[in-house]
């Protein structure tokens, strides 16, 4: 089972950023029909913060000595089994991570379980159970993290380059922030330009390898206005 403790070596960032590369090669597209996971509500929890950074921060000690400390799970979901995700580990590990009427999702938005699909990218929160399961407080659906390049701006997409990596990022209406500098996020994307690099927020979506848009960020002046 691939659940880590806090202070366990895990490097998040990498296997969320891998995840953006893996174009469209998907296990499986069954979405979830009625069921446990299907009654998924968005709770809160007493393991730390569950919007889209608190993915990347760092583990908490809980203050309650009476709650556990945390553990990771994340990699493929190859199948959902009632209220349970079947994972394969990004490193040949398999874990079992077992949702509940508590659990927060995540998926470019605060979402339900319902929205969980089989070849999805999922990091999880939770406390180890008895049986090898790991309880999730709150899980985070095919989240990436990257730090890309601006090589095109349309109306409803950006052009991304990674590394050796080209990436289509989706502009969504009512979600798609950016960041400039230390200035809060701002609806207002005209001062994103061409040239700029920019650490990119969002979901990725294995039908076609894009990822949604969350929140750009981008450094004050850089680039030139279009």
């Amino acid at each position: 089972m691939s659940a880590y403790r806090t202070g366990d070596p895990l490097d998040r960032r990498r296997f969320l950023t891998a995840a953006a590369l893996r174009g469209a090669t998907v296990i499986g597209t069954g979405a979830l029909s009625t069921g446990a996971l299907g009654t998924g509500v968005i709770g809160a929890t007493a393991l730390g913060a569950v919007d889209a950074d608190a993915a990347f921060a760092a583990p908490i000690r809980p203050l309650d000595p009476a709650v556990a400390e945390s553990a990771f799970a994340e990699g493929r979901i190859t199948a959902i089994n009632q209220d349970v995700l079947e994972v394969a580990g990004s490193y040949g590990d398999h874990s079992r991570v077992r949702v509940t009427n508590a659990t927060s999702v995540w998926k470019a938005r605060a979402t339900t379980a319902a929205d969980i699909e089989t070849g999805d990218g999922l990091y999880a929160r939770g406390l180890p159970l008895p049986d090898g399961t790991l309880a999730a407080d709150a899980v985070w659906v095919n989240i990436v993290n990257l730090h890309a390049t601006i090589r095109g701006i349309e109306k409803t997409r950006l052009h991304l380059a990674h590394g050796q990596h080209e990436i289509v990022g989706n502009l969504m209406a009512q979600t798609t922030s950016a960041s400039y500098g230390d200035a809060s996020p701002t609806a207002d994307l005209s001062r994103l330009t061409i040239g700029q690099s920019a650490q990119v927020l969002g979901a990725w979506r294995p039908s076609d390898g894009s990822v949604d848009l969350v929140r750009v960020a981008v450094a004050p002046g850089a680039g030139r206005r279009r």
